[in-house]
């Protein structure tokens, strides 16, 4: 833990905070990534299932996020702390990143039309080649947005150069364009008609549906690299120099000096670090059957349509209008965060109340899906049609899911923050500990979730069901397990960054 620790104050007496204009610039990033994250959870396990993925399988794919978050984030975030590259620490593992995403974004676009002309039938159910195609450029993207986001947070700390109200304004930019993106990528994936501004991207291979995901993604490259371009020519990023101690730790490479302290931060974690990780742990159990399923739910459930019919689309595309509602409450909700902390008697009983409100939300789906299912056995017109009521309920549904997701992007490194503050444990790698808490459940729900589905008859309820389960679960061990932080904890600890799903 030395090195980082030097490394910070180093860098923190050496530099003045950089002008607002600047943070305002590299906080920007936020919204060409979160662009894409956007399209990734509305768009693509629906795509996926076009190519002929079955839905049981689907959700395999999707192991790529926690992997990459749990093994690339750490080294990539190490290794830019320790860059010495004359283009400075930060930019090339931004401009590295924004390439990355632009060839993989090109792979899951054209991944129908690649496969098609390399020999897929697509009067077939299942096209292989584009299937494959499509998971190399899934992977390429998951591991390039991680390249991205967290050099991107490090500069805004770097320009910060230790004062605390520019770290707490630079958060504020980057969560802002975080929710910019998201509206945006939803926005774009909930429109049917996108594919007409480039007519060249419908194809033989490339339905309508496969089109609209091609213009989405030249929107959300565009935006990415003028962002990244802008960042790159006219923010500085002075090359670091390190002294004889950190050149020692580079020489030893980033991989077993990252890993090797993380394993020393597992060894020194008091007992309200292991109680948020568990906490944390079962949280996101019941969070992630949302985000893999939740465009699919409409399509399916909802909707009631089969993949590749326009029912089907019809529901995704629905599904996505709602996600941006969603991005719309979590970026007001954000803004109350703290103050309904004071209300309710402390941020813990805070997450346990929206966990509540995460577990009902859950089972609301049951309740919908039979609503919609009930009306369409009375009148087939309504398949791809479903009333008004329906519509509501599903679209509520996405919209109150954002009340306990701004707490969950802020509250459980909140805890962390100060938890590691009134151990003595270093913030950043207590940060990168609770990151594991994350993923871990991510790859557990992205390898069940699918075979889970099938076993209880196929479909999306089992695995949101068990979701709502470990919600309210997690909602009771927030309130029994975690310590109540003081007031002066809270105030030392209150320039934490917030994170974001990945």
């Amino acid at each position: 833990m030395e090195p980082s620790s030097s490394l910070q104050v180093e860098t923190a007496e050496q530099r003045q905070p950089s002008p607002l204009r600047k943070m305002f610039a590299v906080a920007s990033i936020a919204a060409g990534v979160q662009f894409g994250w956007a399209l990734q959870l509305s768009l693509l396990t629906p795509y996926v299932q076009t190519l002929g993925v079955p839905h049981a399988w689907s959700s395999f794919i999707w192991l790529c996020g926690p992997i990459s978050g749990l093994v690339v984030q750490p080294i990539v975030g190490y290794s830019s702390d320790r860059c010495t590259s004359r283009f400075g620490r930060r930019r090339p593992f931004i401009m590295a990143g924004a390439l990355a995403v632009a060839i993989a974004v090109f792979l899951i676009g054209y991944a129908a039309d690649i496969g098609h002309a390399t020999g897929d039938d697509i009067t077939k159910k299942t096209r292989p080649r584009a299937v494959g195609i499509f998971v190399i450029g899934f992977w390429i993207l998951d591991v390039a947005n991680n390249m991205l986001q967290g050099p991107c947070r490090a500069f805004l700390g770097d320009l910060a150069a230790g004062d605390q109200k520019k770290t707490r304004t630079a958060n504020a930019f980057f969560s802002f364009f975080m929710a910019i993106g998201n509206v945006l990528g939803y926005a774009a994936g909930s429109y049917n008609n996108l594919h007409r501004i480039f007519s060249f991207t419908e194809t033989k291979a490339c339905d309508v549906f496969c089109a609209n995901l091609k213009s989405c993604f030249f929107f959300s490259i565009v935006l990415l690299l003028v962002l990244c371009a802008i960042v790159l020519t006219s923010v500085d990023d002075p090359q670091f120099t390190p002294n004889h101690n950190e050149c020692g730790d580079i020489q030893t490479g980033a991989l077993y000096s990252c890993f090797g302290e993380m394993s020393a931060a597992f060894k020194g974690l008091q007992r309200p670090m292991w109680m948020l990780m568990l906490v944390t742990a079962i949280n996101w159990v019941g969070w992630f059957p949302y985000f893999l399923f939740d465009t699919d739910w409409m399509g399916r459930e909802v909707y009631g349509g089969t993949v590749g019919h326009p029912e089907y689309d019809a529901g995704v595309h629905a599904g996505s209008l709602g996600l941006m509602l969603n991005s719309v409450v979590l970026a007001l909700m954000s803004l109350a965060v703290e103050p309904l902390g004071r209300v309710v008697g402390g941020i813990k009983w805070l997450w346990g109340i929206v966990n509540v409100i995460l577990a009902v939300c859950m089972a609301m789906t049951v309740v919908i899906t039979k609503a919609a299912h009930h009306e369409r056995s009375h009148n087939g017109v309504l398949i791809g049609h479903p009333s008004l009521g329906v519509k509501v309920g599903a679209l509520s549904f996405f919209s109150v899911l954002g009340i306990p997701l701004a707490i969950t992007f802020s509250v459980p490194f909140a805890l962390a923050s100060i938890y590691s503050s009134t151990s003595g444990a270093g913030q950043g790698l207590s940060l990168g500990v609770l990151n594991v808490a994350i993923v871990v459940p991510q790859m557990i729900i992205s390898a069940i979730s699918g075979p889970w589905d099938s076993w209880f008859g196929g479909g999306n309820l089992p695995a949101f069901v068990l979701g709502g389960v470990a919600a309210a679960v997690s909602a009771v061990l927030a309130v029994v397990l975690l310590p109540s932080p003081k007031p002066a904890d809270v105030a030392k600890a209150s320039s934490v960054t917030v994170g974001g799903f990945h």
